[in-house]
Parts: structure tokens; C-alpha cells; sequence
């Protein structure tokens, strides 16, 4: 798996002009997944991002974590995360996982994150979305569970 993680001070996503998730202050989540990613990379990356300490605490250092402000989750499916532009000039999407793989693995990760006690809103499994935010700081990392 690879996820994305954005610290964001506001989120959402919607889809065909309707909000099907949004969040206040925590992390937008770019979630994609390849064909041998398991339930088990899913709980690594969960517990990873529910303890990842970025946010700033009383002395402005990160020593933060998700859980300590109870901050919130905007998870979205992101195929194009295993996208190869290496050759040409048109990605090769063959490392993506199909749908029926992929959701399954998404579904248990956002699962994870909630048996956590995060509040996790999502976009819409294979639709074209649209995903607003405001990246706070700006704070970005790729995370991956292999």
C-alpha cells in the first residue's frame, strides 16, 4: 500500500457537485493499493498514520500524533498512486490492484483507522472526485507498508 498523508486545517470531497465527506483539522489521506497488499499492510499503515507525530505541540515541535488533538480523516482511493510514468509519456497503471481487490483492502484500512477511535469520512470508491483542502504548514509524506 501507499498513502499519501496530508496535514490539513479543513477537507473535503464531493462527488457530481454533492459533499460525500469533509473534515476539520487532520489528514486528508491519498490511499492506493497494489495486488499483493494484504488486511495486514492495511492495519501497519493504520496504526502508522493514526500515531504519526506531526502535529505541533505547545513548543511548536511536532510531537503530535492524529490521536492525541482527535483530529479527523479524509480518506480517498487513489489508483494513480502506482501509476509508471517511467517509459513514455502515458502512465502505466499495472501495479494498481483491480477494484475488487482494492476496495476490500481500502475498506478494512479505513476500518482500522475508526477501531482506532478516528472519525473517517471518505470519497466514493471509483468515482471521479473532486478533493478540496487546505494543506497545513504544508505537511506531506508518502508513506508505504512493504
Amino acid at each position: 500500500m501507499r498513502v499519501v498523508v496530508q496535514r490539513s486545517k479543513k477537507a473535503s470531497v464531493t462527488v457530481g457537485g454533492k459533499t460525500v465527506g469533509s473534515i476539520e483539522k487532520g489528514f486528508v489521506l491519498l490511499v492506493g493499493v497494489t495486488h499483493e497488499d494484504s488486511e495486514e499492510d492495511a492495519a501497519f499503515l493504520a496504526d502508522k498514520i493514526a500515531n504519526l507525530r506531526v502535529f505541533e505541540d505547545e513548543n511548536g515541535k511536532m510531537n503530535l500524533s492524529l490521536l492525541d488533538l482527535e483530529g479527523e480523516i479524509l480518506s480517498v482511493s487513489q489508483f494513480t498512486l502506482y501509476g509508471d510514468c517511467r517509459k513514455g509519456r502515458r502512465p502505466n497503471f499495472m501495479e494498481a490492484a483491480k477494484p475488487d481487490h482494492a476496495i476490500i483492502i481500502y475498506e478494512a484500512f479505513n476500518r482500522f483507522l475508526e477501531e482506532k477511535g478516528l472519525r473517517v469520512e471518505t470519497g466514493e470508491f471509483g468515482a471521479m472526485m473532486d478533493v478540496k483542502l487546505t494543506n497545513d504548514g504544508p505537511v506531506t509524506l508518502i508513506l508505504e507498508s512493504k
